[in-house]
């Protein structure tokens, strides 16, 4: 017979209905007002808003985090040597660009910022999931 556990009110539960539920209450505990930031830069960095034309090779669109940091920060430095990231259709397809526009540089960067962000809290959910789980299960179900 397979060990049983409980966890809050919760009785009798399998090793996996326990991992899910201690995933659920890492979740709650872990989400706040630095998600909301985070969805919030990857939201105002997407490309909705339709521009006159571009060069061929160029990305098609614009974001609301670059037209308010353009506007925001216009200065330019002497040499193009502030990185950039623009993609084609999806973050996995990336490609680096260096621009000597600062209000460019700040744009672009906060929906990366924003997925930093969203990443980090994946990662520290996960890992205090499992390191909740493993203190309170018996060695052999340990993850």
């Amino acid at each position: 017979m397979s060990n049983t556990y409980n966890y809050g009110i919760h009785s009798d539960l399998t090793p996996t209905q326990l991992f899910f539920l201690i995933a659920v209450d890492q979740t709650m505990a872990e989400t706040g007002i630095s998600d909301v930031v985070g969805a919030s830069m990857i939201l105002a960095g997407s490309r909705f808003i339709p521009t006159r034309g571009k060069f061929g090779g160029a990305v098609k669109g614009t974001s609301v985090a670059s037209k308010v940091s353009r506007s925001l920060l216009p200065f330019e430095l002497k040499h193009r040597i502030l990185p950039t990231f623009t993609s084609w259709t999806s973050v996995v397809l990336l490609r680096v660009k260096l621009t000597s526009h600062l209000g460019v540089f700040v744009g672009r960067a906060i929906p990366g910022v924003g997925w930093v962000i969203a990443a980090s809290d994946v990662v520290r959910i996960g890992y205090k999931t499992v390191d909740t789980y493993n203190r309170l299960v018996k060695r052999e179900d340990r993850l």
